[in-house]
């Protein structure tokens, strides 16, 4: 049973009642699936990147975040993932989650009203205070960057 409870708006009530909530599909999922709230069809040309509709806002408490996050069978079977991987939804953001979906495959694919298209992860988050500072302390990797630990 989840000890955290987020406030959910649906935005057009009257219009995007047969699209599913978001919601787990198994009981040790991380994330919520989210489905595409599209009065009709939308093809995304190889290349492409076309912004998709939820219906949704959510509140999330002070100190979370809510993720956006690519649906690995979209991507492995279609190439179909999200430009801003992850996406980031702020806790004092109250406008409509849309999903910005690339399409990286090799042919056109087509969304379909409630499809689901990504994963909505909610993490806590801390805000950091930064210290300036004359020099960093020295580590055994220094400055070393990518693929400095090999492949």
């Amino acid at each position: 049973m989840s000890e955290l409870k987020i406030k959910i708006h649906r935005l057009n009530p009257e219009y995007d009642s047969d699209i599913p909530l978001p919601r787990y599909m198994t009981s040790q999922c991380s994330g919520m699936d989210l489905c595409a709230a599209i009065k009709e069809d939308v093809t995304l040309h190889v290349g492409s990147i076309t912004m998709i509709p939820t219906g949704i806002a959510i509140a999330l408490p002070p100190g979370f975040e809510a993720q956006i996050r690519p649906r690995s069978g979209l991507a492995c079977r279609h190439g179909i993932g999200i430009i801003n991987a992850p996406g980031t939804i702020d806790a004092d953001y109250r406008g409509e989650i849309k999903v910005a979906l690339i399409n990286l495959g090799e042919r056109p694919y087509t969304i379909h009203r409630g499809d689901r298209v990504a994963q909505m992860v909610i993490q806590r988050v801390y805000q950091a205070e930064l210290e300036v500072v004359d020099a960093l302390q020295e580590t055994r990797r220094n400055e070393g960057g990518f693929g400095h630990t090999g492949i």
